[in-house]
Formats: structure tokens, C-alpha cells, sequence
């Protein structure tokens, strides 16, 4: 049984005996997967997808993907478009183009290894996503609300409040603030290292003094008291002394941004997002934002330089307005010169493209954990 919060594998629909049946087909392509290096998180998607084809078709006769016609999926893309999520809205186009792109990447890798003869799936036209504006974001005000909730006299209370201040000073994902280590916070630097992110990439990044501050306390005063033996080294614990699942950390964020009565969805995406905000609207330039979030590149034809710790440091302890202790003074310039002010009007522009795909991205990385807020159980967790 899973850690409490987690999600099952799905089970793929079909005779587990036919060794051309559904079942066979998707374990062999997740293996194939695996062995090229996707992430357990990419091919955990894959398969609900492609779990979710395979119950469509089997409930319609079709138990093979040797059976599968164009038609088939043709109707199976229409099927998605008007299905209805248990708050009765649709589907949005981004969660339609995620449920058909493991699809097309299943047929072609069944033609290529000559499993069938043809691919019903090439011709597949993925839905147009739509243009959203950006999901909520807290204000610094808003966001020293949420921070403030915290119980300090409960170990559980002053783990939440280093969990949050983490979140708002860093934007770690989700699945990178679960997944963290005591080794991988330093708090006399004040960097925290985060060990194969999305993509499996590593990068260093910046505290801050005052997220490190809360870490430190936490590690000193509530962390003892919630570890058991064999203590095996994860930053936040839960009572029962084990790593915090991906469910359990978005209904306790998501648990404080409601009780903060600030009027606005999220959980630990919202920090993330946040983040991001403050220090672009501080002035910070945004190749740094982009090393904070551990994105590879913000669009297609923007590549950035990496920049180093020490630059990265200063630069998010001055436009970031929870990095320190102390009020924070307005700086001028920080991250580099407004990009008008140096290349003109096309650089103004080129700025704002960026920062306009940066939210896009952003946005685009919330689906999971908006799953979580509408879809789990509401039992309460520790």
C-alpha cells in the first residue's frame, strides 16, 4: 500500500494473458520509456492516458491496439473533448492535449518495433490550447498572511511555517520540496540543492536569510521530535516520522491559503508562481527567475546564460521581499537595467514576450496539483 496521499497506478484495462492485449502492450512501452530515462512522474502519465484509451476501447469490443482504426480514435479525441470533470466543467484543451500526446508517442513506438502495421494515431490533430491569464498570485501582503498562519508552539506547526517559507523563497516544485533531503539545505550558505527536478536536471539555489532562519529552527527544535529510526534523511517529516506524499503537502498548503482568507486558489503551485511574480516585478532580470525555477528555456527560440550562485544570490536578495529579516530597501537596477533603458523599444518587447511565456509556463506546471485540490479525499492529513 502507498503512503497516504499518493496515487495507485491505474490498471490497464484488458486480458493480462494476451500478450498483444493492452495490458502487455502499455507495460512494454513504459519499459521502453524507462530505459530511454523518462522520469517516474512522465511515465506515470503516460500510462494513466493510455490506461484511460484502453478502458474506452474495451468497453467498446476493442481489446488489442492491433484492432485500433483511425475512426476509433478519431471518436475516442471527441469522446475527451465533451467528457466532464466531478465539478461538471469540461476538460480543459491542455488536459485534452495530455491525454493524446502519450497516443500518438504508444502507436508510433508499436509501428517502429513492428507490432503493427500501420499508425491510426499519425494523424491525430492535438487541440489548439488556449491563451489563460495567470492563475492566481498572492501580493507580498497576501502572502505574509499565509506565512503568518502557522502554529509555532506544535512541531507540525513550525515544520508548515519552514515548508512555506521555503516554497515562497525559492518556488520549488511540489515533487522537489517532497522529495528534499537535510543534506541538500545548507543553512550557513543559505542554498539549497535540488537533486534531479523536472527534467532530471540539478541546480543551487538561494534562500535567502530568513527562509534559512525558519529552516534552521525547524531542523533544530520541531524536526527531532517527529523523526524515527532508521532515520532516513528526509527534510520534512509527517508525525508518523516519514517523508510528506505530493497529496498530503498540496492539502496543507492549500489548507493555509484557505484559512488566510486571502480569496484565492492554490496550494504549493501559488508560492511558486509568486515567487516568480515578485522578483520580476522587483526588476530582476528574467534569465535569473528562470534559474530560480529550474526551466531549461522559457520558449523555443530563447536560450539563456547560466549564471552564477553568487550573482543569483544578490539578485534574489534584493527583488525578493520575504529574503530577509530586515525591510527591504528599493534598489535600482537589480538583475541588470530595464531592458528599455539599454536596447531600446525591441528589447522592452522582447522582455515582456519572455515574462509573458514565463507565466505561461508556470501556469502550464499547476495541472497536477490543481487535480489534487479538486479530485482527493479531504481527510485531514499530518
Amino acid at each position: 500500500m502507498g503512503r497516504r496521499g499518493e496515487h495507485t497506478p491505474r490498471t490497464i484495462p484488458g486480458d493480462v494473458e494476451d500478450g498483444q492485449g493492452f495490458p502487455e502492450m502499455v507495460v512494454e512501452f513504459c519499459e521502453h520509456l524507462a530505459i530511454r530515462g523518462y522520469a517516474a512522474t512522465s511515465l506515470k502519465n503516460q500510462r494513466s492516458a493510455l490506461a484511460l484509451l484502453a478502458d474506452w476501447l474495451v468497453e467498446r469490443g476493442v481489446t488489442r491496439p492491433c484492432e485500433v482504426t483511425k475512426p476509433m480514435l478519431d471518436a475516442y479525441q471527441r469522446a475527451v473533448f465533451y467528457m466532464r470533470k466531478a465539478n461538471g466543467q469540461p476538460l480543459s484543451f491542455r488536459t485534452q492535449e495530455q491525454r493524446l500526446i502519450p497516443i500518438r508517442g504508444f502507436f508510433r513506438w508499436l509501428v517502429r518495433t513492428n507490432r503493427i502495421l500501420y499508425n491510426p494515431a499519425s494523424e491525430i490533430e492535438l487541440p489548439r490550447t488556449e491563451q489563460r491569464l495567470p492563475r492566481a498570485v498572492l501580493s507580498a501582503q497576501e502572502a505574509e498572511r499565509v506565512l503568518a498562519l502557522p502554529d509555532l508552539k506544535d512541531p507540525l506547526g513550525l515544520r508548515d511555517r519552514a515548508m512555506l517559507e521555503l516554497l515562497y523563497a525559492t518556488g520549488v516544485r511540489r515533487a522537489e520540496l517532497a522529495a528534499l533531503s537535510v543534506f541538500e539545505l545548507d543553512v550557513e550558505r543559505r542554498t539549497l540543492t535540488v537533486r534531479q527536478g523536472k527534467g532530471r536536471k540539478d541546480r543551487m539555489i538561494p534562500t535567502g536569510q530568513r527562509a534559512a532562519a525558519w529552516c534552521a529552527r525547524y531542523l533544530q527544535e520541531a524536526r527531532p521530535k517527529l523523526a524515527i529510526e532508521p532515520d532516513e534523511g528526509a527534510l520534512f517529516l509527517t508525525a508518523d516520522g516519514v517523508a510528506l506524499s505530493l497529496g498530503t503537502l498540496t492539502y496543507l498548503m492549500g489548507d493555509y491559503v484557505r484559512r488566510s482568507e486571502v480569496g484565492k486558489p492554490g496550494a504549493c503551485h501559488i508560492f511558486r508562481h509568486t515567487m516568480a511574480t515578485v522578483m520580476l516585478e522587483g526588476g530582476a532580470d528574467i534569465r535569473y527567475i528562470q534559474q530560480m525555477l529550474g526551466h531549461a528555456n522559457i520558449t523555443s527560440t530563447q536560450v539563456y546564460t547560466q549564471v552564477s550562485l553568487r550573482t543569483l544570490a544578490a539578485i534574489h536578495a534584493a527583488t525578493h521581499p520575504g529574503a530577509s529579516n530586515q525591510p527591504r530597501r528599493k534598489r535600482a537596477g537589480a538583475g541588470g537595467q530595464d531592458a528599455s533603458a539599454t536596447n531600446g523599444h525591441g528589447a522592452a518587447q522582447e522582455h515582456q514576450a519572455v515574462a509573458d511565456a514565463l507565466r505561461k509556463a508556470l501556469d502550464a506546471e499547476a495541472t497536477d496539483e490543481q487535480q489534487d485540490l479538486h479530485g482527493q479525499a479531504r481527510q485531514q492529513p499530518s
